[in-house]
């Protein structure tokens, strides 16, 4: 983690919190990248963000993360502009008309409560709302939001250790697939909260994708692997 000021102009200084994780490849591949300041808001932070991993890609197979801070230091005004119209453009890319649903699959869960723990907490910090549901021994994550919210998700999921091995020795989710990507449409219901839920029986399930206005994607894709 690096925290560094920068001077917007005619205003104060205004800090910035750079979460760069490096996988083992790195320089050869870009760092996992977050931005996040107070003074700032969500949409800003992620339009930073994006400039700063296309700095990166320039930047491939050599140490960068110096360069990185510096180029955002040196051209943070240019990034983010200083006008009131500026922040309402970057601001409407977060609207009802950006959310995304996503369907995901995970094999198994080993250290139940602490995974569960780790995502109701990755949900709520990027803003993400859906399900968590266990029917015997299937596990489905259904997450609606922004889709580069969702993207975030799915790099946390596949590179922090949220489960155990068998040995018991913490270890990364290597067993998660992506069974469906889809723009919200008006028929779906837009779920206002990250809910963790059981059903004992496969009716039930299906009876809350139908509630949700998903009946296609049980269909399409969670039938088959009850």
């Amino acid at each position: 983690m690096i925290q560094t000021n920068v001077r917007r102009i005619a205003e104060s200084e205004i800090r910035l919190r750079l979460v760069l994780d490096l996988p083992v490849t790195y320089p050869s591949c870009l760092p996992n990248l977050s931005v996040s300041s107070e003074e700032l808001t969500r949409a800003q932070c992620k339009e930073l963000r994006d400039k700063l991993l296309d700095q990166a890609r320039e930047r491939l197979s050599q140490p960068m993360i110096h360069d990185l801070v510096l180029w955002t230091q040196q051209n943070f005004n240019s990034v983010i502009g200083n006008s009131i119209r500026d922040e309402k453009h970057l601001l409407s890319a977060v609207t009802d008309d950006g959310t995304w649903i996503t369907l995901l699959h995970l094999d198994h869960m080993r250290a139940k409560n602490k995974y569960v723990k780790t995502l109701e907490k990755w949900t709520s910090d990027l803003r993400l709302t859906g399900k968590l549901m266990f029917m015997g021994k299937i596990i489905l994550i259904l997450l609606q939001g922004d889709k580069s919210d969702i993207r975030d998700y799915l790099v946390l999921q596949k590179t922090c250790k949220v489960d155990v091995d068998s040995t018991g020795k913490k270890c990364k989710e290597r067993m998660i697939s992506v069974l469906c990507e889809m723009k919200l449409s008006p028929e779906h219901q837009r779920l206002t909260t990250f809910e963790v839920k059981e059903y004992p029986a496969a009716s039930e399930l299906e009876r809350d994708f139908a509630l949700a206005g998903l009946s296609t994607l049980f269909t399409e894709f969670v039938l088959g692997l009850l």
